[in-house]
């Protein structure tokens, strides 16, 4: 019977007959005093016929016979912003979010209650944090609403550096992270929803850089060059001082067989950032496609400068050595890459690496030497470090498969203790 009363106090509501729906809410609740729901619906009644603390005092009643009810929380938390009872409110916001850290409502809120009480960077972060789960929920106006309140309160000179605020606001993730999220989403494959939600992101702000910018990178990935390039062109316009803008624009360009183009590119970025490794490597890959191997080399050269353990520098450059028929320079820098690679427990490229040498591999002393130490060093770290468990593991192969070479028997030692690890 209860039921009846709450939900014709319901339709009622819906019907805007606040006074008609406060009526069976109050016969629902004389049938069920421990009915949480219909307290919770006379005080949103009673809040939109304008009587708020009527409404508190129904709010209150709902949560003491259901503690965890969120929507609760939140409107008496409303509800005491309306009577500025910002302390109130803001333990009510507080355990709202709290039940719900995906509440965007009550970010939304908390944001409101931090301005009201002057506290700027709090509300901002707020506004932040609801703005990227109004995102995530593909609610684009609530989100569109939130960015213009962060533009409000923003500095009008300077970028806004936001403190650390309460520990539940401290983890607020930035444009800059969402955008990252997209990216590793399309990483691992999932391109057309990271691509998706980039277009999305695109409706709420047409005038953030940094998503068309990563569009593009997603475009890249499906090998759509020509459409990444022109994100990367509309990116530029709105900051043409994005080195790394250049930089991926200068990688569809290279990829499209535009050399001279990608090369303008990667001059440009380094212009705005002459440290960044990878615009070299990029560059020297240019060149090295165009047959100029001198410039190729001494780009490659200056990652090294930058970085002294960069392999793919290494391997890089004596992939233009070998070009030039300078084998010595070759094979040192590609046993420093396999070197590296090995280290790094990076097998495909340190496999790679080792392929090369095989193309250029001659019977001279260095060249065997060089491939020897490479699995020497792996398979010591297989073993610990411990070579006397390496010895016998060797003679143990080389009792069932005889007359093989040194190198073989490492090989297999290595093979056999790499399927062990794997299963």
């Amino acid at each position: 019977m209860n039921d009846d009363f709450y939900n014709r106090g319901l339709e009622k509501a819906r019907q805007k007959d606040w006074a008609g729906a406060i009526e069976e809410f109050n016969s629902a609740i004389g049938l069920n005093p421990y009915f949480a729901e219909a307290y919770l619906q006379r005080g949103l009644a009673y809040y939109d016929l304008g009587d708020i603390l009527q409404a508190v005092s129904d709010y209150t009643e709902a949560l003491k016979r259901n503690p965890k009810s969120i929507e609760a929380y939140y409107c008496r938390a409303l509800a005491r912003v309306g009577l500025k009872n910002f302390p109130g409110a803001l333990t009510d916001v507080n355990q709202a979010i709290f039940l719900n850290s995906n509440y965007a409502s009550a970010y939304n809120l908390r944001a409101i209650i931090h301005r009201k009480q002057g506290y700027i960077q709090d509300a901002i972060a707020n506004f932040k944090k609801a703005a990227e789960l109004y995102l995530q929920q593909k609610d684009k106006e609530n989100c569109r609403l939130c960015l213009e309140k962060i533009k409000e309160l923003q500095p009008k000179e300077k970028p806004v550096l936001v403190r650390q605020v309460s520990s539940q606001a401290s983890s607020i993730q930035s444009p800059q992270a969402y955008l990252t999220q997209l990216l590793e989403k399309a990483e691992k494959g999932d391109i057309r929803q990271a691509l998706e939600d980039l277009n999305w992101a695109l409706q709420v702000d047409p005038q953030d850089a940094q998503a068309y910018c990563c569009r593009g990178v997603v475009r890249c990935k499906q090998e759509n060059y020509r459409e990444a390039i022109a994100d990367f062109n509309q990116a530029l316009l709105l900051n043409f001082q994005d080195s790394i803008v250049y930089r991926n624009r200068g990688r569809a360009r290279f990829h499209l067989g535009d050399y001279q183009g990608a090369i303008a590119d990667f001059n440009r970025a380094l212009q705005i950032q002459p440290q960044d490794a990878l615009l070299y490597i990029a560059r020297g890959n240019t060149y090295r496609a165009m047959g100029h191997y001198l410039a190729a080399i001494q780009d490659y050269t200056q990652v090294l400068q930058i970085n002294p353990d960069d392999a793919q520098a290494y391997y890089n450059r004596g992939i233009a050595y070998a070009h030039l028929e300078e084998m010595q320079d070759a094979i040192a820098d590609y046993q420093r890459a396999a070197s590296i690679f090995c280290e790094k427990e990076d097998w495909g490229n340190y496999q790679q690496v080792l392929d090369s040498l095989k193309k250029i591999q001659s019977p001279s002393s260095e060249l065997k030497q060089a491939r020897h130490n490479i699995l020497r060093q792996r398979l010591l770290r297989l073993v610990g470090g411990y070579w006397e468990i390496a010895q016998r593991l060797i003679e143990q192969a080389k009792r069932y498969y005889p007359g093989m070479s040194e190198e073989w028997y490492m090989e297999k030692v290595i093979d056999d203790l790499e399927s062990d690890r794997g299963r």
